[in-house]
């Protein structure tokens, strides 16, 4: 579904992605772990074309992205939950949803897609006239979702959805994740600091340090590495 092939990011004179390749199935739940600081976001932004490479190539269903701008990659089926959840605050939660759903052609589904999400996090529709500021942590993490959602993706980007939140929040929402894959055959792309909890739901993952893919498995045996353990899951 997705291949990203050596592809170099820069901020400033900061080489921020080093060569880094990675593959992502249909169908999958990818991870990408790795310390604050090594590279995990600039490969998401790489993807969604806010911060586009300066080398390499990203093919996403065979054809090339890298040169596009954001808007059209989401048109193609990549939505991305950026970290922070940075919705909409003065706007209410119908109104973010309906944000999400913008891009969109077959508007008549939207509110099929809006009764989905609200069956994904029943809250949400309590909260359905609140503006987005006015939520808690999880609550606006769970609309974040909601609204990349709405954009009906078929590769969905996360970027530390687990951040900041409480351990029961953080436990509904990788839940809800799983979900979303089963159920939809939505792929995922997690970047996640709480590598325990990301590999635990995960196919697949890849460690990311200082910029470059070091290591690459299944999540079971990333889980059972023993390197991993040491550095990533404190054991």
């Amino acid at each position: 579904m997705l291949k990203i092939r050596n592809i170099n990011s820069y901020y400033g004179n900061i080489h921020a992605l080093k060569g880094i390749s990675l593959d992502i199935s249909e169908g999958e739940i990818i991870t990408l772990i790795g310390a604050n600081g090594a590279g995990k976001s600039t490969t998401l932004m790489s993807i969604s074309g806010i911060v586009p490479p300066d080398s390499g190539d990203i093919l996403y269903m065979g054809n090339p992205i890298h040169s596009m701008s954001p808007d059209k990659i989401v048109s193609l089926g990549i939505s991305q939950v950026p970290e922070g959840r940075r919705i909409f605050p003065d706007l209410t939660v119908m109104e973010n949803l309906h944000m999400g759903a913008f891009p969109r052609t077959n508007k008549s589904q939207v509110s099929n897609d809006i009764n989905y999400v609200f069956d994904l996090f029943p809250i949400l529709t309590k909260r359905r006239n609140q503006p987005g500021g006015t939520l808690s942590g999880g609550e606006q993490q769970m609309l974040a979702i909601s609204r990349a959602l709405m954009a009906r993706p078929r590769l969905l980007l996360l970027d530390e959805p687990s951040l900041g939140l409480a351990p029961i929040i953080v436990r509904q929402i990788f839940d809800i994740i799983k979900k979303i894959n089963s159920e939809h055959n939505t792929t995922i792309f997690l970047v996640e600091q709480n590598a325990n909890l990301a590999l635990h739901v995960a196919h697949r993952g890849y460690v990311m340090e200082t910029g470059k893919i070091v290591m690459e498995d299944s999540a079971d045996n990333l889980l059972s590495n023993d390197d991993v353990k040491k550095a990533y899951l404190g054991l």
